[in-house]
């Protein structure tokens, strides 16, 4: 597996154990790219990059049940995932509303667009995003396109 690709490889092996359920190399690699997923998560983190470290946390929940797993236990939970996810979240919508109290339309919705690409559902970010595309657009028709920031 190249480094950064865990999701990509967990999505071919399930693949693969949806043809041949019980596959030897499914069954043995699965576990060590569920751990690579969440720790590519946790290094996303440490560098900031809050978004992706959402989508793999993510993507790693997704996973974490899969028969491949064969009733083992990786290092970490769904709820220490969850957790997290949450965390992240919670940081973009703060770092969204700072932009958006700002006058910085664009950023806020940036920040609150990343929250919505690993959680589709989160009604505070969806409605941030609306509310600040509508005053975006509100504004790009009454000030000179320079104007908007």
């Amino acid at each position: 597996m190249q480094e950064g690709k865990f999701e990509r490889a967990l999505e071919l092996f399930a693949g693969v154990w949806k043809d041949t359920p019980g596959h030897p190399g499914v069954e043995e690699t699965f576990p060590a790219a569920l751990e690579g997923l969440k720790k590519s998560g946790d290094e996303a983190r440490r560098q900031g990059q809050l978004g992706e470290a959402g989508k793999r946390w993510t993507a790693a929940m997704r996973f974490l049940s899969h028969p491949a797993m064969k009733g083992r236990s990786p290092s970490f939970t769904r709820a220490d995932l969850k957790s997290r996810t949450d965390k992240v979240s919670e940081t973009l919508m703060e770092q969204g509303l700072e932009d958006y109290r700002q006058g910085r339309l664009e950023a806020a919705i940036a920040h609150w667009r990343q929250i919505l690409a690993y959680d589709p559902s989160h009604e505070e970010a969806a409605k941030s995003v609306k509310t600040a595309t509508t005053q975006l657009e509100n504004l790009k028709k009454i000030t000179p396109p320079n104007a908007v920031k």
